[in-house]
């Protein structure tokens, strides 16, 4: 076999070559197919790289729940107690309020199953005390306006009884002046030399002088007796007046401290109802049971452990995906989003969401303004309207990838900017709106 010329100047002995496929590519019709094939790739990578590629922010994630109320949830034990008996199985549906466990009572000041009639028949004997005492008060404000009506009457009496006494003192004053003086007189003309006045008539005057005295004495006793008699009316009379007065705010200050054991049997009867409302566990909405905490019948539990997670029958779905936080500048609500379930079969090309099969649309709801503990930032996707609806078999929970669709840039921009780590690029109304928002921040 001749030898085959490799380049100018330069023999190359075919045998010597190990493989078949070295001794073709050494051929002169090998070359010219590889060169074809070389130029060719090079036009078609120089006319890929014009391609429109729509840049896109991606993040993973799981199925959620847009409203918190639709999301699982556990139904813990309001009060400590026993496991008494299991109403439904795990998986199962139940209707808002029907029962899902019951629980028993382990606390001794509630295992008496009466105590809550108990404790009314306490309460309505408090009340009924209390309106006795109330009528009692009630009493004692009546006797208290009788006895003060009553005083006035026998103060009016002996008021007058000590005028008309006055009015005798002041008589007897008169008659006992005149008596004096006529005494006087008759003893002047006794005494005279002419002896104008016997002796007769000097004793006389004399006997009414000292009965007119007597009768004075007599009458400034009286008065000062009608005095202390008036003095002693009015305090005795007072005293009971006080006396009932004191034992109506007695009586109004056991109604006070009756009305706060009623307001404390009361709200003791309350706490009683609710709390026999607490040995049920009901459905807060139509959910399904998802898992029993607690297992079998006779365990104990601890007020606000949980016995049993749920879930909304009807949650109304959205996606959580997480970005990194350099990407969370450039999102904003009404974002249009590319969602990837896992389960559901999909060929997705995020440059190119024309082209993907199996993806579903999603916009932007709600985007967190703080970072969650894994140093990325949560964003809600709902589903996006005038796309097609996301597949009724998801489950909350599932796993989800997502590309949040921005501009769209030549592949070879996209290419070189992956190469350079440069964030994609904004439009300018976004950029606007982030300068805007930076300038208020700042401003604040």
């Amino acid at each position: 076999m001749s030898p085959v010329k490799k380049s100018a100047g330069q023999d190359v002995n075919i045998e010597h070559l190990p493989l078949q496929t070295s001794r073709l590519l050494l051929e002169e019709r090998s070359y010219r197919v590889i060169s074809r094939w070389s130029l060719g790739l090079f036009v078609a990578f120089l006319l890929s790289a014009f391609i429109p590629w729509q840049q896109n922010i991606r993040g993973f994630g799981l199925v959620s729940a847009l409203s918190p109320m639709d999301r699982s949830q556990d139904l813990p034990s309001r009060i400590d107690g026993r496991v008494e008996r299991w109403f439904v199985a795990e998986g199962q549906f139940v209707a808002k309020g029907s029962p899902i466990v019951q629980i028993s009572e382990i606390k001794d000041e509630y295992l008496d199953p009466e105590v809550l009639q108990r404790t009314r028949e306490q309460l309505d004997a408090t009340v009924q005390a209390n309106v006795d005492k109330r009528n009692k008060a009630a009493a004692l404000a009546s006797q208290i306006e009788a006895l003060e009506a009553g005083l006035e009457v026998k103060l009016a009496q002996a008021q007058n009884k000590l005028e008309q006494v006055r009015a005798e003192l002041e008589q007897s004053v008169v008659e006992d002046s005149v008596a004096r003086d006529q005494y006087e007189r008759r003893r002047a003309l006794f005494e005279s030399p002419l002896g104008l006045a016997s002796l007769n008539d000097l004793q006389a005057a004399r006997v009414r002088a000292q009965s007119a005295g007597a009768k004075l004495v007599e009458k400034q006793n009286s008065f000062r007796n009608a005095e202390l008699e008036f003095d002693m009316l009015r305090a005795d009379a007072r005293e009971k007046i006080e006396k009932a007065r004191s034992d109506r705010s007695s009586t109004l200050a056991e109604v006070a401290e009756g009305e706060g054991k009623v307001a404390s049997f009361r709200n003791k009867v309350s706490s009683l109802q609710q709390r026999q409302s607490f040995y049920t566990i009901d459905a807060p909405q139509d959910v399904y049971v998802v898992r029993a905490q607690k297992q079998g019948v006779g365990e104990m539990v601890k007020a606000g452990e949980p016995l049993v997670t749920v879930q909304a029958s009807s949650p109304r779905q959205a996606v959580e995906l997480f970005v990194n936080p350099m990407d969370v500048p450039l999102l904003r609500r009404g974002r249009q989003v590319r969602l990837q379930f896992d389960g559901w079969p999909a060929l997705q090309f995020s440059g190119w969401p024309s082209v993907s099969v199996g993806t579903f649309g999603g916009e932007v709801a709600v985007i967190d303004q703080v970072a969650s503990p894994n140093g990325k930032f949560r964003v809600i996707v709902v589903p996006d309207p005038d796309d097609e609806p996301w597949p009724a078999q998801l489950r909350l929970g599932s796993g989800v990838n997502g590309w949040a669709m921005l501009d769209d840039v030549p592949l070879w921009f996209e290419l070189w900017r992956q190469l350079n780590g440069f964030p994609p690029t904004i439009d300018a109304k976004d950029a606007e709106g982030y300068v805007a928002g930076a300038a208020v921040k700042g401003g604040k």
